[in-house]
């Protein structure tokens, strides 16, 4: 029985999908849980390139927290609509997967529930998966929810 649910989102339709999986679950579960959106961190993208040094990332931050909120905002309605109380972390990392992991560590979380693309071939490799390092290198458990193709 899951007792704290990790859920990352983006966004996508694909990740709302994901979301609405989890909250089911958790609602079946009776367990808590926390919509995870992470942010670019454009500072250490822009400040760590010398040729870009000048450049000012606070609008760039900015954008980001706005589109944050929206995608929170979105996913809080989804649970307040399916009876889930939920709470919301902004995230701002460099490394997505990374963020994810912390996250669910800092929240006590004992499961992780993500959306895949289920890439595959050169388009996998190339692209990468944040799912797929979020599950090399998570301790929580993760549950990945995949598009009916």
């Amino acid at each position: 029985m899951f007792k704290h649910i990790l859920i990352p989102t983006d966004g996508s339709k694909l990740s709302e999908a994901a979301l609405r999986a989890g909250l089911q679950l958790a609602k079946e579960q009776g367990a808590q849980v926390t919509a995870l959106y992470v942010m670019p961190d454009y500072a250490t993208m822009i400040y760590g390139s010398e040729a870009l040094m000048a450049y000012n990332a606070t609008e760039m931050t900015k954008s980001a927290e706005k589109e944050a909120d929206k995608v929170l905002k979105v996913a809080t309605d989804i649970a307040a609509a399916e009876g889930v109380i939920c709470k919301t972390v902004r995230a701002t990392d460099f490394s997505v997967n990374q963020a994810i992991i912390k996250t669910a560590q800092d929240s006590n979380c004992d499961l992780i529930c993500m959306a895949s693309h289920g890439r595959k071939g050169i388009a996998g490799i190339l692209l990468g998966s944040e799912t797929q390092r979020v599950l090399v290198n998570s301790r929580i458990p993760v549950l990945v929810h995949r598009p009916v193709v």
